[in-house]
């Protein structure tokens, strides 16, 4: 039996993981979660844990509005609060330590019509403070591994599922609405909420390092996404290429207008190869995973 310790509360991925570490491994892991928004988190001892889970963290913002003051605060929490966590963790014998990276270590989507695939041998290159703020924490928690202290990052693309919070929700609430969708031919990775906890389950209980680029088996297209949407919540939606012009407009218009339309139909995704190991995780299908976030 293994301890997790969560640090960051209220989050989703650090939730959703206590619920299905709970559902599926409750005899192999146990999890407590501690508050990380005062420094009363400082006090506490870690030592009776085995595994420490950092999840707390500020998402992603409009990079491109924001003042000086609120950039520092990405890096005080993204960054300097992950390091520091981990430092303690490691002072006080944690085996394992756990981080939440992101895909936007790679910078932003292609842009509508241009392709972006990702491999082992791609250098991140953060295209924004958001995106430099976890590469910080990215590289500055693997350069603690030791023989003693295992790192364990992950580097995930758009995380999904149901009470997720991000880009699905407005993806699912124009699937509910729109009756026509242009047909772009896309591609994403994206990783369904179940299919990350159970690779943390599995990383967990190995207590295995490294850098990983967990996604679904599937890869995924934008259309294709809000058909399965739509179809699930009884509203079809009819998808087109007689529109596919109006997003090659959009796309290249200056401004927000571009940029939803190159976030919307962009393509980022991870090559499968790098995603498969010595275990399964990738439990649930796409088209399933769609009808678990929609019930």
């Amino acid at each position: 039996m293994k301890k997790v310790l969560i640090t960051g509360a209220n989050s989703y991925i650090g939730m959703s993981f206590e619920k299905y570490a709970q559902a599926h491994y409750a005899s192999e892991l146990t999890v407590d979660t501690i508050d990380m928004i005062d420094g009363s988190w400082r006090k506490t001892n870690f030592s009776p844990y085995d595994i420490v889970f950092h999840v707390a963290g500020i998402a992603h913002a409009d990079v491109g509005n924001v003042s000086e003051e609120t950039k520092k605060k990405y890096y005080a929490i993204n960054t300097d609060l992950a390091i520091e966590t981990a430092k303690k963790a490691k002072a006080e014998g944690i085996k394992q330590f756990v981080f939440m990276s992101s895909a936007i270590v790679y910078g932003d989507s292609a842009p509508y019509g241009v392709k972006k695939r990702i491999t082992k041998d791609t250098e991140p290159s953060p295209a924004n403070f958001y995106g430099d703020s976890k590469w910080q924490a990215d590289k500055g928690i693997r350069e603690l591994e030791s023989s003693s202290f295992t790192t364990t990052v992950l580097r995930p693309p758009m995380i999904y599922g149901k009470g997720s919070k991000g880009n699905y929700p407005t993806l699912a609430s124009m699937a509910k609405k729109l009756p026509i969708f242009p047909n772009v031919e896309n591609e994403r990775s994206m990783l369904y909420i179940e299919n990350l906890c159970e690779f943390l389950c599995q990383v967990m209980i190995r207590g295995e390092g490294g850098i990983f680029w967990p996604q679904n088996a599937e890869y995924t297209r934008t259309s294709d996404m809000v058909r399965m949407i739509g179809d699930v919540c009884g509203h079809k939606v009819r998808v087109s290429k007689a529109w596919n012009w109006a997003v090659g407009l959009a796309s290249k218009c200056p401004g927000k207008v571009s940029g939803l339309a190159n976030k919307a139909f962009g393509n980022m995704s991870y090559d499968q190869r790098m995603s498969r190991y010595d275990f399964d995780y990738q439990v649930v299908g796409l088209e399933e995973s769609i009808k678990r976030t929609e019930a």
